[in-house]
């Protein structure tokens, strides 16, 4: 797909990976419309990218909400006309273990809340986001790409039981719509993000940094670029569906 010209949703848009993604996407060419939950960092994003002369639209929702999802596609095709690339990057964590155990006793446990909140808006909110996405671009004819924000964590990773699950489902909902869609000409790929140099880890103690960089082989954080870098790679090359793309510096948990 050349980029140029072509409208690309990317939730979470506003701050962190997500205008990482929605910067690559624009120096293609590309307009945007970007989906977050942070009005005010929408505003800034968005005032950002239109003094660069970037087409840009803000639409401010919950992904996890079907109303504000159906909603917030709409009024993006009605503002930009067409829909070809949309990145599903929104999320939040909550991590807890499933038991905590203190001397042989079970002392706390996941609460459904906190795995709820997590399912719905990393599992839902994709499910949710596709579908929209699969709906208008059927209605285009015209094909388009559907990427999905998944994490190394799907292979399981302690702490977070909620976070894996979503993830996992992530990567297999990717794969089960590159089957469902190519017959529209709609493709489906996504990206799993080792640890990532974000404000939220950037703000961690230097040695909390160094026990989680050690494991890497390449011994540092990924950069939002390069996860951004890896969405247009995915974007741009037509025989690329059903499969996600590890960028994790080599970590296996």
């Amino acid at each position: 797909m050349h980029l140029n010209g072509k409208t690309v949703v990317v939730t979470g848009g506003a701050r962190g990976i997500g205008k990482s993604i929605a910067t690559a996407f624009a120096e293609k060419g590309a307009r945007l419309a970007l989906l977050d939950m942070n009005q005010a960092d929408l505003d800034a994003a968005c005032a950002e990218f239109a003094d660069r002369g970037v087409p840009v639209s803000a639409h401010s929702l919950n992904v996890a909400k079907e109303e504000e999802v159906v909603r917030a596609f709409e009024e993006i095709v009605a503002e930009h006309g067409g829909l070809d690339v949309v990145v599903n990057n929104a999320g939040i964590i909550k991590d807890g273990l499933l038991v905590k155990v203190k001397e042989g006793k079970v002392v706390g446990k996941m609460k459904l809340d906190q795995w709820q909140a997590v399912i719905d808006v990393n599992l839902t909110g994709v499910f949710l986001c596709g579908r929209e996405a699969a709906e208008h671009m059927i209605g285009f004819g015209n094909g388009g790409v559907i990427i999905n924000i998944s994490s190394i964590s799907r292979a399981g990773n302690a702490g977070q039981s909620n976070y894996t699950a979503a993830k996992a489902g992530v990567a297999a909902m990717t794969t089960t719509w590159a089957k469902e869609l190519a017959r529209f000409g709609i493709r489906s790929g996504a990206i799993a993000p080792g640890f990532v140099k974000t404000d939220i880890l950037s703000g961690m103690p230097p040695e909390m940094l160094e026990k989680m960089t050690a494991p890497v082989p390449l011994r540092r954080l990924g950069l939002p670029g390069e996860i951004a870098h890896t969405a247009v790679f995915i974007a741009e090359n037509d025989f690329f569906t059903g499969r996600t793309v590890e960028v994790d510096g080599g970590l296996r948990l």
